[in-house]
């Protein structure tokens, strides 16, 4: 417990800070200011650096790309493979478990070992692994390396300790289990086939021994050739050779018939009594054609030969096989059973699938219950027991992806009702149809924890949807989806070339949202410039959704010179109550070339019927202004105690008062600093045409424009230049561009190299990756026009082309799921100058300096020289990219707070912070009665206070004197559209925090925490003082920023974009945790990254799964009681006893003993050269997990066994070596004693 009070003047190593908050502040962490403040603080901080550490807690969602599938029958659990090397093990609910290869080799093929609590992966680096399942985190035992072959098939029979592995060579390995050990019996593909056979017959493709001899192995070739090897007489007792390639072969259970499946879409059957040709061959989806011949078929990938005790028909079950000339149809499962054929279509293609059946025995009566289909975005179990094939309803959260996702947001410790009023008012739009059969993968066992509080996860999609989960003890479980395309018109066939023009394929991809859980308002932002507003009822009703319309959009009086910012008062009503006058909508005479005063999109002007849940109450839309698209809404937040609304972009800010439906301030950032603007900004006004000299006509060809106009990111506008901004794509000559003045900005070419390389920039972030010091410097964000746009035949010469015809203002709506941009990993470790730099390395951009004299294109040395000397500096000597007239607002919040140094009491303010770094402070007059709120006008006057930071402003938060943190005031949620009571009227119940009713000791007054992408400070208010300030970071920059509360005290969380994740404490700034988490590696994770009270965080890892995670120490160590578990004891099913006549006459199975015949005493050791055995870490951390108990005395015994083997092996290694070298040394001496054995001594 530390005690942190004011320092003196002249006592402090910082530098000093002055009250208004220069940006020469710099002191060091945790060291308070020089600055004078109001009285001495004393606050008592709780938070240690031992109080955090990050670990992943759960994934959820569909596995990333699968590739592999294995179940296990006895304890019923399933595990997925993925491209990336991850492996997925699912359960019954709550019981979900990832794991993750570290060299991150894409999983091949999987086994579990039944009923033993171990999965063995065979990986694409040729690695086999041993994962251990008996503890809650599964951890590999042994590796085994193989270093001249590549696996391509294995197979582990049921109750054995020896695996077999076929390789692409056509080899088939023998492994021990137990000790991960090669055996030194290997069948050779050249003993396999006959010595006749002139060609290879390809990799091992399947792998299986007979149900009736477990002496027998079944080989099949890639190419069609097959044998059974008889492993004790080491010879084949069998070969056949087909003419088509196989891909799989399936058992009947009896052992006397097996089925291949082809790449002509065929099946063949074989009968162990003749082998010389197939005794059957039929192709379920091939036709005859009329000169008699079968036509093309697919190849059938996989096949399943299944019986069933109660029915004398088998089960066939297949994927693929359709006909070549049906193009178009989607992936299909097919079940044949007797003679009724059933096709299954997919929506995605076909991973794999497994038939699930009753018995682990494969000579037993097989009685399949299920198929475990594994798709490419899907997981889907089928019902095999009713004659429909119904599908079950899937219990995990797999269709996260089902529109791709665009944002997410996460709130712990949320209202205790909100949850099963979310889930009453779902629960009524559920799919139907399903299986009512219980969920078949039900293994594992999980309880809730003692330690849990309701979460709620909210995912935005790119079809305009919106999801809410229950993400309460680890879990994952959708509750109540939103369509917000349900407030806009549907554009008409008539009207379809106009919408073509204005609304892109994707409109109503959300952006960004923005909830009050107390208040059950929701606010949505969409990428088309609009913000819906939705209240919640549990009552249907019949409402016409009201339309504002804001032309938010900078004009030429916009722009201040140093002389107008000292003479010209900005504001023409003192009040601040003079919201821009709205033309009319002139939306069917408008003119294709000149589009003026309409939204993008249309909403509904009709009664609508709206069912329980959210239901939509209001509509904010930004305008077209002279033919530019508006600009994408960067920040937003609602206060539904004061019901005001206020959102921003990089053109200005608008407050929406949604009580009365009203915009009550709509103007651009400039003139909301009146004459306290610190910048010294120029005029950009036009200037005449100046004759070329560098014999430049043109800055890009019609090709390179149109190819950077495709690679635009597809979740933001396209880039339309204004008349200060970059002219390229133009095919207009450079005389033409240069009338306009240009400063020496640096721009970034959007042009992502490659036809898989994709980008879209965070939301939330476009101001923070796309304005360098607010400027926008991405074709991913509009920039903002310091001036009219000329018109057509004006003076100024025709109109920059800013789109071809017919192009829309925005793009596809990419998800954060599908931005997928690798970076270098030297600039992951040596961090960002800047995010100009960032974007750099994430487009393969080229870069102009633009001024009045002339363009220069430079070169990658030169960009890199210029960006490593990029500074961001806000000093007093203003630079010319600081003199830029444009800024955007970045981050907004309403509190309780003071809005001048002479304010007494707390007021209603609204904080606003932009790409500059700089901080405003509006307050608001907003009337306390409820009757007089609905009718009184609401006053908001920009008072012209201004806070100074480095960077881009991403966070505010405020503390009380005593470092509690003050939560902003809420309407206590009331349903609008509930049956009048007239005992109880609804009025509006507000729950106020204001920063004086909490502390009587201290006073009025309270801290406010703003935090930037390069450093945080801590004002005290009303005075303004900065009392404390700490440099985040220098070489890299914040993508996210939260003030959030963890272990009943609050803390600062900080994600950067060089992967780090800090906490500071509050309100010293004191660094608690700084670890390097996560690279940066694509811009899905600087999009989706979340932090939340509690000590936990969020984001998308991959398009279809969503990573959480803890920087709780407290919860790192309570992990392993959240998780399930996925190993309980089972006593293995007994083998049915086959009775005395099946066994006389030849029925039973024949065993065998596999130790004898591939144990080092029989078969040798295997070449040591050929696989390379690794230990693996999961020994200890498999007994620490499981001390205590009998599994952790078998689990210690078991791992003490093999490191005892391993040592003894090692051990036998050496002493063998040394025999060989004596054997050699005594051979050589015998060799020369006899050579000069009968030698006189004169012939030496």
């Amino acid at each position: 417990m530390k005690k942190f009070r004011k320092v003196l003047d002249g006592l402090t190593t910082s530098s000093p800070v002055n009250p208004g908050g220069s940006p020469g502040c710099g002191s060091a962490a945790g060291t308070p200011s020089a600055a004078p403040t109001p009285r001495e603080l004393e606050i008592q901080e709780t938070l240690m650096s031992e109080h955090f550490q990050i670990c992943k807690t759960v994934r959820h969602g569909f596995p990333y790309q699968p590739t592999a599938l294995a179940f296990d029958p006895v304890q019923k659990i399933l595990a997925i493979g993925s491209r990336s090397g991850g492996i997925r093990i699912l359960g019954r609910p709550g019981v979900d478990c990832h794991s993750q290869h570290e060299s991150g080799a894409a999983v091949l093929q999987m086994q579990f070992l039944i009923n033993e609590g171990a999965l063995v992966t065979a990986c694409a680096d040729d690695t086999l692994h041993l994962w251990s399942l008996r503890q809650r985190l599964p951890a590999i035992l042994h590796s085994l390396k193989f270093n001249r072959e590549r696996i391509t098939f294995c197979h582990l029979p049921f109750q054995s300790k020896w695996l077999y592995v076929g390789t692409e060579r056509g080899n088939t390995h023998i492994v021990n289990i137990e000790s991960f050990i090669l055996s030194g019996y290997v069948i050779m593909w050249n003993k396999a086939i006959e010595l006749s056979t002139k060609t290879h017959p390809g990799p091992v493709v399947h792998l299986s021994d007979s149900p009736k001899d477990e002496g027998k192995l079944l080989i099949g070739f890639e190419s069609g050739t097959i044998v059974m090897w008889d492993l004790r007489a080491k010879r084949a007792d069998f070969r056949i050779y087909y003419d088509e390639a196989i891909h799989s072969v399936s058992w009947h259970h009896e052992g006397r018939q097996f089925m291949c499946s082809h790449s002509d879409g065929s099946l063949s059957m074989w009968n162990m009594r003749n082998t010389a040709k197939p005794f059957q061959v039929t192709f379920p989806h091939g036709k005859t054609q009329r000169d008699g011949r079968k036509e093309s078929c697919k190849p059938i990938l996989k096949v399943e030969y299944k019986t069933s005790r109660n029915s004398s028909e088998a089960f066939v079950i297949f994927s693929g096989g359709l006909s070549y000339d049906k193009a178009g149809r989607r992936p299909t499962l097919t079940i044949m059973h007797g003679k009724a054929i059933t096709v299954l279509e997919m929506d995605y293609p076909i991973v794999d699938f497994m038939v699930l059946c009753e018995t682990p025995y494969l000579n037993e009566v097989q009685e399949p219950y299920a198929v475990v289909v594994l798709l490419e975005k899907d997981f889907v179990v089928v019902d095999l027991t009713q004659s429909n094939f119904p599908i079950f309803e899937n219990p995990y959260p797999m269709d996260v992806h089902e529109s791709p996702v665009t944002c997410t947001a996460y709130f712990a410790d949320c209202p205790p009702d909100i949850i099963p009023v979310l889930y009453s008012i779902g629960a009524k739009h559920k799919k139907t149809g399903y299986s009512h059969k219980e969920w078949p993968v039900s293994g594992g066992t999980w309880t809730v924890g003692s330690q849990t509080y309701p979460e709620i996860i909210i995912t935005g999609h790119a079809d305009g949807s919106i999801k809410f989960w229950d993400a309460t003890a680890i879990t994952l479980q959708m509750l109540y989806k939103l369509k917000t395309s349900k407030v806009f018109e549907k554009p008409k066939t008539g009207d379809m070339g106009r919408s073509a023009d204005l609304v892109e394929e994707d409109p109503y991809a959300v952006q960004m949202i923005s909830w009050c859980p107390q208040s059950r308002i929701f606010c949505v932002v969409g990428i088309s410039a609009h913000v819906i507003l939705y209240r919640f009822s549990k009552h249907d009703a019949n409402t016409i959704i009201t339309s504002l319309e804001l032309r938010l959009q900078c004009e030429m009086e916009d722009v201040i010179s140093p002389s107008d910012t000292e003479n010209t008062p900005c504001f023409s009503d003192p009040s601040g109550h003079s919201p821009q006058p709205q033309p009319p909508s002139p939306r069917s005479n408008t003119p294709d070339s000149v589009r003026d005063s309409i939204p993008c999109l249309k909403v509904k002007d009709r009664m609508i019927r709206m069912p329980p849940g959210y239901q939509a109450e209001l509509v904010v839309q930004l305008l077209w202004v002279d033919g530019e698209p508006p600009q994408q809404i960067t920040c937003l937040d609602l206060n539904s105690a004061y019901g005001l609304l206020a959102l921003g972009n990089c053109n200005g800010l608008a407050v929406v008062d949604y009580l009365q439906k009203t915009i009550l301030l709509c103007m651009s950032t400039l003139e909301l600093y009146g004459s306290a603007d610190p910048f010294q900004r120029l005029t950009r006004s036009p200037r005449k045409n100046r004759q070329s000299t560098s014999g430049l006509t043109e800055l890009s060809d019609n090709q390179v424009s149109l190819d950077l106009e495709r690679s635009k990111s597809p979740t933001s506008a396209p880039y339309t230049p204004s008349l200060h901004n970059d002219p390229r794509g133009t095919g207009e000559p450079v005389s033409n561009l240069r009338s306009c003045h240009y400063s020496p900005v640096f721009y970034l070419l959007d042009n992502v190299k490659g036809p898989g390389r994709k980008l879209s920039l965070p939301t939330d972030l476009k101001t923070d990756l796309d304005h360098v010091n607010g400027h926008c410097t991405s074709p991913t964000s509009q920039p903002c026009p310091s001036g009219r746009a000329r018109v057509p035949g004006g003076p100024e010469g025709p109109r920059l082309a800013r789109r071809g015809p017919g192009r829309p203002p925005f793009r596809k709506a990419q998800s954060a799921a599908c931005m997928e941009v690798s970076l270098p990993v030297s600039s992951l470790t040596e961090g960002y100058p800047s995010r100009r730099a960032m974007l750099q390395q994430l487009h393969g951009v080229s870069m102009y300096s633009h001024d009045e004299h002339h363009i220069t294109n430079y070169s990658w040395s030169e960009r890199e020289s210029r960006e490593n000397s990029f500074s961001r500096s806000r000093s007093s000597s203003v630079s010319s990219i600081d003199r830029e007239t444009k800024e955007a607002v970045t981050t907004l919040q309403f509190a309780e707070s003071y809005g001048r140094k002479s304010d007494s009491l707390p007021t209603p303010c609204l904080w606003v912070g932009t790409s500059l770094g700089l901080v405003l402070i509006i307050p608001m007059s907003i009337p306390t009665d409820e009757q007089e709120r609905q009718e009184d006008p609401v006053t908001v006057a920009p008072t012209g206070t201004v806070l100074m930071l480095k960077g881009s402003v991403l966070r505010f938060g405020f503390l009380d004197c005593g470092g509690a943190l003050i939560n902003s005031p809420y309407e206590v949620w009331r349903d609008q559209h509930a049956p009048d009571d007239p005992d109880r009227p609804r009025k509006r119940k507000l729950v106020n925090f204001s920063p004086s009713s909490s502390q009587e000791a201290c006073g009025d007054g309270h801290l406010a925490v703003v935090c930037s992408e390069r450093q945080a400070k801590v004002f005290y208010m009303p005075s303004q003082a900065c009392l404390y300030v700490h440099n985040i970071t220098e070489s890299s920059f914040v993508l996210r920023a939260d003030v959030v509360s963890v272990s009943n005290s609050v803390c600062l969380a900080c994600f950067c974009a060089n992967g780090h994740i800090m906490i500071l404490s509050l309100p010293s700034l004191r660094p608690l945790l700084d670890v390097s988490y996560l690279p940066l590696t694509d811009m899905r994770i600087a999009r989706t990254f979340c932090f939340t009270n509690g000590g936990q965080a969020l984001y998308l890892c991959s398009p279809t799964e969503i990573q959480r995670i803890t920087y709780s120490q407290e919860m790192c160590v309570n992990l392993q009681e959240t998780l399930g578990e996925l190993f309980t004891p089972i006593e293995t099913p007994e083998a049915q006893n086959r009775g005395f006549l099946k066994g006389f006459f030849g029925g039973n199975a024949q065993t065998f003993d596999r130790e004898e015949l591939f144990g080092e005493a029989s078969a040798g050791k295997a070449s040591r050269s050929l696989a390379q055995h690794i230990p693996g870490q999961g020994g200890i951390e498999g007994m620490k997990a499981a001390a205590g108990g009998v599994v952790g005395d078998l689990a210690r015994a078991r791992i003490a066994l093999d490191e005892r083997g391993q040592r003894l092996g090692e051990l036998e290694e050496r002493t063998a070596l040394m025999m060989t070298s004596a054997e050699t040394f005594s051979k050589h001496a015998h060799e020369l004693m006899l050579k000069c054995k009968d030698k006189k001594w004169y012939q030496f």
